[in-house]
């Protein structure tokens, strides 16, 4: 009975090794995956605050651009209101250019005289001026 008990005690002792063993080799393989995955977390994190700052750049790009684009469109509506105020204030400036279109298409001295009501002397000059040019 004495021996039973000592091959029991060092059965015991050995399934309790390998259970050690396992256990060890266990935890070894958990801290591996731990390891790596830390890794992609820093990585992951490095590319995150990458993105960021892109993002933040481009905000700020695109800010910039539409600011600039109100600028423009408010150029480009005085631009507009100054010239319907000069086409409005000369109408003989808007007889004049309209005989320059004319002449332009190829309009002769009576189209000018009777389309604009221009003296034939004035007509005549305007053809000229344009020939020249």
């Amino acid at each position: 009975m004495g021996d039973e008990i000592l091959i029991a005690a060092l059965v015991y002792v050995i399934a309790c090794l390998a259970l050690v063993l396992y256990q060890q080799k266990q935890t070894s393989k958990l801290r591996s995956k731990i390891e790596a995955l830390t890794l992609l977390v820093k990585e992951n994190d490095r590319q995150r605050e990458s993105l960021k700052r892109e993002l933040q750049e481009l905000r700020t790009g695109t800010i910039g651009v539409g600011r600039r684009m109100l600028e423009l469109e408010k150029q480009l509506a005085k631009q507009e209101a100054r010239i319907d105020e000069t086409s409005q204030q000369d109408p003989q400036a808007r007889l004049y250019s309209r005989a320059m279109k004319m002449v332009e298409l190829g309009a002769g001295v009576e189209e000018l005289v009777a389309e604009c009501e221009l003296p034939k002397a004035e007509a005549e000059l305007l053809l000229r001026l344009h020939r020249k040019n």
